[in-house]
């Protein structure tokens, strides 16, 4: 069943039944600005630049470069470990400088991503004859390295990325298997150690998915903070990744509590990877709950002083993961190219549920 919208003004508004091509719609404040008048620091989108073709597609990179929408940006692969690292202590970051100039050239606000994670690792890691005392080394390394090459470009780092299961547990990954949880307090306390030798800003997050509601993992990565803070472990922030389906997202008043269990650990808290899929071909149905869902969730930031901004993953659906990972289901973002890809974009119903609850989430 579909859920209902938690704001009764909504309830009474007359919803859009057709997406409509961007400039056929009426004049209004874009996202970002929309954001930052409800007291958050951004609005944004990730990108996967230069890693698809993204950046060639002239009406995908208008869009993107629209800082009335987006003021904010991610790379969704360019700096991970596979890409900055390659071999042993040899970095290479073009994909990520180009990323840093793209930003600074709109002068976003960028979020980096991320310095470790079970995925996307080099192979002399993922195949490599570890010790605890050598992959902590490498980790050590890896986190230093890359987060002083990019300095103060980035306001945050996803320092630790995906560490736990569904059921709270800590993921039976290589970090895991060979050191325990001591690879998370190692990279943190690694992150915090750069930031301070380099009179940096940059927050460090842990970020996740699937703790965007109470619960087992939710409590699990509280603990996380808890732990890190215990040993003297700097983390600011904890990044609530909100890859949700149509008709299965929480509530607002759910997802505000969750948020907010997380605030009062002195923490901040951020939508981090933000998309809505449903089964596809979409149904009329799916696209009005979907309008709710991008709502209830926007709002919730909306209504938590210390939920700093809200990120995409991905703006359009033509450059999603979604359908390669979920067969059959789609349509998870604000935008869609009804012709593919290098085609004119055409923006969804879901962009008015983020309006309605950057507009009217805030309770006075």
């Amino acid at each position: 069943m579909f859920k209902l919208f938690t704001y009764a003004l909504l309830a009474s508004a007359p919803l859009v039944t057709d997406a409509l091509p961007n400039q056929d719609r009426h004049s209004q404040k874009g996202l970002d600005q929309l954001s930052k008048k409800a007291g958050k620091l951004y609005f944004g989108t990730a990108a996967d630049i230069p890693g698809t073709g993204e950046l060639q597609d002239k009406y995908y990179m208008q869009q993107y470069n629209n800082t009335k929408d987006f003021g904010q940006t991610t790379p969704a692969n360019a700096m991970k470990w596979m890409f900055t690292e390659p071999q042993q202590n040899v970095f290479n970051f073009t994909d990520g400088d180009l990323f840093v100039s793209l930003a600074k050239s709109n002068k976003k606000i960028l979020r980096c991503h991320a310095l470790v994670w079970h995925q996307q690792a080099p192979e002399w890691v993922t195949n490599g004859n570890w010790t605890k005392p050598t992959l902590l080394a490498a980790i050590d390394n890896h986190v230093r390295k890359t987060l002083a090459h990019f300095g103060d470009n980035c306001y945050a780092w996803d320092v630790v990325n995906e560490a736990l299961d569904e059921d709270g547990t800590y993921r039976k990954s290589l970090y895991y298997n060979v050191t325990g949880t001591d690879y998370i307090a190692t990279a943190f306390r690694a992150a915090q150690e750069t930031v301070k030798q380099h009179k940096l800003k940059v927050k460090l997050y842990y970020n996740d998915y699937n703790i965007e509601t109470p619960g087992n993992k939710s409590s699990a990565a509280a603990q996380i903070v808890k732990n890190l803070k215990a040993q003297g472990i700097k983390v600011n922030g904890v990044g609530l990744q909100s890859h949700f389906t149509v008709g299965g997202t929480p509530s607002t008043a759910t997802q505000k509590t969750n948020m907010e269990s997380f605030t009062k650990l002195g923490v901040e808290v951020a939508i981090t990877e933000l998309d809505i899929r449903t089964t596809t071909p979409v149904t009329e149905a799916a696209k009005q709950q979907q309008v709710l869902d991008y709502a209830n969730t926007t709002a919730a930031c909306t209504q938590v002083d210390k939920c700093v901004g809200i990120t995409l993953w991905d703006f359009v659906d033509t450059y999603s993961w979604i359908p390669s990972t979920f067969p059959g289901q789609g349509y998870g973002s604000p935008w869609f190219q009804e012709a593919g890809e290098k085609t004119p974009l055409t923006r969804k119903m879901a962009y008015d549920g983020i309006v309605t609850g950057l507009t009217m989430g805030k309770k006075h």
